[in-house]
């Protein structure tokens, strides 16, 4: 029977895995926090499943032979070298959409909780103060152009909840037609011209060589002065400097950020801010996301094993990588 290595992450559920999986294979939990971790543990096993923040290298398809799937818990696959894997006969796999809900409910969440400025009256109001104008200058959102870099499937769910609040949407990403934008309501833009109409920005990119860094001093100077920069992507698409300069100088107003430059959040300038809302990488996060993302893993080993192509595939040749 092959076995299944996985890493001891809250997020992956071994009970659910072996519901899903039955007699067809036998679950294997490993603390998996170095790549010599990952080799010992998976020296013989035929499937690897790895939270996002665990590095698959070349190395470890070299030395597991039996691979025949390594499955990212979550959306990214950054990290994973997938051009060896391709090499290798491994296929790889994400779950793309399993926290739509989540992701997008949380984006909003993080530009509202922003521009309403909650933080700082929760923290006025329970240090004994009763003054509303402690948050003062605040903008409403309705009328608002809010941008999006990446227009996936996450960014379409936010941008769908925002659209009770009549805000205009703009969206700049290669890799999707003004067609399909137009159907949930965006304007395809290129990024120096999202940056220059939006009055807000929402990041739900993938890390790649394309969208490291983008957000450096010069993105911010384009940003208008009252912008709230959300970011529920990856962290080092955002220069965490730069953003320090930027509120530290007003180019922008205020950031709320559900991922980091570096994780977890250590000597950081952010943590002493009133204009930055900071959470732990927990957008993904309900009990019914977490579901859904094991089940999802789960078929999809069961579809490589019966030679068939996951729901997830990631394709060696996908332009975005």
């Amino acid at each position: 029977m092959p076995t299944v290595v996985v890493n001891d992450d809250p997020m992956i559920r071994a009970e659910t895995l072996e519901a899903v999986l039955g007699e067809t294979a036998t679950v294997v939990t490993a603390d998996l926090q170095t790549t010599d971790d990952i080799i010992e543990a998976a020296a013989d096993a035929a499937a690897l499943v790895v939270d996002v923040q665990t590095d698959v290298p070349a190395s470890v398809f070299e030395a597991c032979e039996n691979l025949e799937i390594v499955a990212r818990a979550g959306v990214g696959v950054d990290g994973v070298d997938i051009p060896a894997a391709a090499d290798h006969g491994v296929t790889v796999v994400n779950v793309p959409d399993y926290c739509r809900e989540e992701v997008s409910t949380h984006a909003v969440s993080l530009l509202l909780a922003s521009l309403r400025r909650l933080n700082v009256y929760d923290r006025s109001v329970k240090g004994g103060d009763w003054d509303w104008g402690v948050g003062a200058p605040i903008h409403r959102l309705t009328g608002e152009t809010v941008g999006f870099l990446s227009f996936g499937q996450l960014a379409k769910a936010t941008a769908e909840k925002l659209a009770g609040f009549d805000c205009r949407v703009v969206a700049a990403d290669p890799y999707v037609e003004a067609e399909e934008m137009e159907e949930f309501g965006a304007e395809k833009v290129p990024f120096d011209d999202l940056l220059a109409e939006a009055d807000h920005v929402s990041i739900h990119a993938p890390l790649t060589d394309e969208t490291r860094g983008m957000f450096d001093r010069e993105a911010f100077k384009q940003m208008s002065e009252t912008a709230v920069l959300v970011n529920v992507g990856r962290g080092p698409i955002v220069e965490e400097a730069a953003l320090l300069w930027a509120l530290e100088n007003d180019e922008i107003a205020a950031a709320g950020l559900d991922v980091l430059e570096e994780e977890p959040l250590s000597n950081s300038g952010l943590a002493d801010r009133d204009d930055v809302i900071l959470t732990p990488h927990t957008a993904f996060y309900s009990e019914e996301s977490l579901t859904d993302l094991n089940e999802h893993i789960g078929n999809d080993i069961l579809s490589v094993f019966d030679d068939e192509t996951p729901d997830g595939y990631i394709d060696p040749e996908a332009d975005w990588l």
